[in-house]
C-alpha cells in the first residue's frame, strides 16, 4: 500500500510539472516568434536610423557625432557587414555644395571598397529654417528607407463648445536650432572629411563584438519613442542631387542583400479564397481568388 501511494503521488507530481511546463510555453514561443519577426534578416537591422537622428540632434559638430556613431553605449551600430565578428567603424563625410549638405555615414568594407549605410540630407529652406531627413541606404536595408523628424500641432476639430476636440497633427521640424546643423551652417565651416579608412582608426576607439537581434532589437527599442517617424515623400531633394554621384557600395554587400530579398518574397506564402456564387442554372459555384 505504501509502495502505491508513492507511485501515485511521483506521477501526479510528474503531471504537475508538464502542466507547468506548458502553461509557460506558449507565451515562449509568442516571444520568440515576435522577436524574429521584427527581423528582416537585413544589415539594416543592426543599425537604427532613428538613433542615428538622435545622435546628430544633441552633437556640436560631424567630428563629435562620428565618434558618438562608435560608442557602444550609445546603442545605434551594430553592424558587422564583413562577418569578422567585430561591429564595423562608421566615418562621416560630408558633401556639400552651396546651402545643401550630404552627411554620408559609410563603412570602409575592405581596403578597395566601401558601403554607405545611410546619408543625413540637410537643405536651408530660409534665412534661419532648415529640413533634414536620413536615409537608409538600399543595399543595407533592402530598399530605399526615409525617417525624418516630426512635431504635433495642436488644432481644433472645427466643433465649438463643450463637444470640441483637439486635434493634433504631424508637421515637420526646423532643424536649424540643432547644434550641429547650426555648425554645418556657420561661417568659415570647413567641411568634414573623416580621414580614417580600412584598419586605420583613431586610438580611442575600440571595437566590440556584435549583439544578437534578440538583445539587440531591445536596444534599440527607446529610439522608436523619440519624434522620428518613416516617411515616403522625399522632400530634401537638392541635397539629395548632391549625394547621388558619390554614392558607394561593396559588391559582396549588395548581392546577400540582394539574395536575401529575393529568397523572402519567394517564401511568402500565397493564399486561396474561395467564395460561393449562384451560377446562372442557379447551380453553386465555387470561385477561387489567389493571393
Amino acid at each position: 500500500m505504501h509502495i502505491f501511494n508513492s507511485l501515485h503521488m511521483k506521477n501526479v507530481l510528474f503531471y504537475l510539472l508538464c502542466a507547468a511546463i506548458f502553461a509557460v510555453l506558449p507565451g515562449s514561443i509568442h516571444a520568440q516568434t515576435q522577436t524574429e519577426a521584427d527581423s528582416t534578416g537585413l544589415p539594416g537591422d543592426g543599425f537604427s536610423l532613428q538613433g542615428a537622428l538622435e545622435l546628430f540632434k544633441t552633437s556640436s559638430s560631424p567630428e563629435e557625432f562620428e565618434k558618438r556613431l562608435n560608442e557602444p553605449d550609445n546603442n545605434v551600430n551594430n553592424l558587422d557587414l564583413n562577418e569578422d565578428g567585430e561591429v564595423d567603424y562608421i566615418r562621416v563625410i560630408d558633401n556639400m555644395d552651396d546651402d545643401v549638405h550630404a552627411l554620408v555615414l559609410q563603412v570602409p568594407y575592405s581596403e578597395e571598397e566601401n558601403q554607405d549605410i545611410a546619408v543625413i540630407e540637410i537643405e536651408k529652406d530660409g534665412s534661419e529654417s532648415a529640413v533634414l531627413q536620413i536615409l537608409g541606404d538600399e543595399d543595407i536595408y533592402g530598399e530605399q528607407v526615409i525617417v525624418e523628424p516630426y512635431d504635433e500641432q495642436e488644432s481644433s476639430d472645427g466643433n465649438e463648445g463643450p463637444s470640441g476636440e483637439s486635434v493634433y497633427r504631424r508637421v515637420v521640424v526646423n532643424v536649424w536650432v540643432w547644434p550641429g546643423v547650426r555648425f554645418l551652417y556657420a561661417p568659415g565651416y570647413s567641411v568634414w572629411v573623416s580621414p580614417w579608412r580600412w584598419r586605420h582608426y583613431p586610438t580611442w576607439y575600440r571595437p566590440w563584438r556584435p549583439l544578437t537581434w534578440s538583445r539587440w532589437h531591445v536596444r534599440i527599442a527607446p529610439f522608436r519613442a523619440h519624434r522620428y517617424h518613416v516617411v515616403k515623400t522625399h522632400r530634401v531633394t537638392r541635397a539629395h542631387r548632391v549625394y547621388t554621384p558619390h554614392r558607394r557600395h561593396a559588391k559582396v554587400v549588395r548581392t546577400k542583400t540582394t539574395t536575401t530579398v529575393k529568397t523572402r518574397k519567394g517564401t511568402v506564402r500565397k493564399t486561396t479564397t474561395k467564395t460561393k456564387v449562384k451560377g446562372r442554372n442557379g447551380n453553386t459555384v465555387v470561385k477561387k481568388k489567389h493571393g
